[in-house]
């Protein structure tokens, strides 16, 4: 008798829908990685990866950052990153993943309100599933919607906090968010605003400081930004005021009971926070690679959105899967996006522009699209 026959029946289910996921190994041109601008492999990244063994950082954290894995490492990357995107605080979580989980689940309170856009990430999902505040989904970037959502919650006798939850870029359609509406309609409610950098940190902004860099430092302004995308490393780091840091330190037991960061990998980030900043000509050539690829791919039917991150929609679940697999076949590693990820009926190639890729290859991956659709 089979133990888990209703995770098996699972399984068949969504495999009959085309929606069964599988791992795959890396291979053919990289159309597919969020390493933005081509750090993951960059030698002064390795350099500091090596330099910092060899002054002794260990690779293990050896407990909770409660306990004793608060490495100094974690400090100076949290005081350079505070610094460098200039907010109060900041603090170090594993993930962006865990990050967010974190922030949904312990900063809102019963009795708030998380207003949050329609097209928000899983993990936010994932956090508010464990928080105590009501929750209401607004019409994507939709600054009007949000607004009236939080004044139906006042009509209705809502006493607490507002909490506005968006990214500042979407990591499936490429679309920025509204962010100079959204912090009026915040200001207005007196609401939190929490700004998901996660696409947009070392890609835009004065320095790679991220599309919400001017509204850093403000009192109701919580940003996410992961470490594992352009930044190329892991990790993400919630900037905010300090009250924020001291009450997820105290609370929030995604940070509380897991044990902390690799402080190799904090010495990492701090040396990818000073190549974003030193090294503006990667933001620059991948400002110009973006530009060509929208000009080439258009006639692909290839929606250009001004960001990294161009989605070429194809609907059925089915149809998007096998021109990826014939993509890959050819050479181009170019992942299909289905539901639950993405709305039910938009069914994408999520096409993904990096360094990693040079002009030629996005042509030859033009080509390659026109004879297989």
């Amino acid at each position: 008798m089979m133990l888990l026959q209703a995770q098996a029946d699972d399984l068949t289910t969504l495999n009959g829908a085309d929606r069964l996921r599988r791992l795959q190994p890396r291979g053919g041109v990289d159309f597919a990685s969020n390493d933005y601008l081509a750090l993951a492999g960059a030698p002064r990244l390795r350099a500091a990866v090596a330099a910092a063994l060899a002054r002794g950082v260990p690779v293990g954290s050896g407990g909770s950052r409660l306990l004793r894995g608060n490495d100094p490492e974690h400090e100076a990357l949290e005081a350079e990153a505070a610094a460098f995107f200039g907010s109060e605080t900041a603090l170090f979580f594993s993930s962006g993943y865990a990050a967010n989980s974190a922030l949904f689940a312990t900063l809102p309170q019963r009795g708030d309100l998380v207003v949050y856009d329609a097209l928000i990430h899983a993990s936010a999902h994932e956090g508010m599933k464990l928080g105590r505040a009501a929750t209401i989904a607004a019409k994507h970037n939709d600054p009007g919607a949000i607004e009236e959502t939080i004044a139906a919650w006042r009509r209705e006798g809502g006493t607490g906090r507002p909490w506005i939850a968006v990214e500042s870029l979407y990591s499936m359609d490429g679309d920025r968010a509204p962010l100079g509406d959204l912090m009026t309609v915040a200001l207005r409610h007196e609401a939190m605003l929490l700004i998901d950098e996660a696409h947009a940190t070392g890609v835009f902004g004065d320095r790679g400081r991220g599309l919400a860099a001017g509204l850093e430092g403000q009192e109701n302004v919580i940003t996410l930004r992961t470490c594992g995308k352009a930044l190329g490393c892991e990790g993400a780091l919630l900037c905010g005021p300090r009250t924020m840091r001291d009450f997820l330190v105290n609370r929030a037991r995604g940070f509380i009971f897991s044990t902390a960061p690799s402080p190799l990998i904090a010495a990492a980030v701090r040396e990818s926070l000073r190549i974003v900043a030193d090294e503006s000509e990667r933001r620059a050539r991948l400002a110009e690679r973006i530009a060509f690829a929208e000009r080439t791919l258009a006639p692909c039917g290839v929606t250009a959105t001004g960001s990294q991150i161009l989605p070429l929609i194809v609907g059925a679940d089915a149809a998007a899967m096998r021109l990826a697999s014939a993509l890959q076949a050819a050479g181009f590693d170019v992942r299909g996006i289905r539901p639950p990820t993405v709305p039910a009926g938009t069914a994408r190639l999520r096409i993904s522009l990096t360094l990693n890729v040079t002009e030629a290859e996005v042509m030859a991956l033009a080509d390659a699209i026109k004879e297989l659709k």
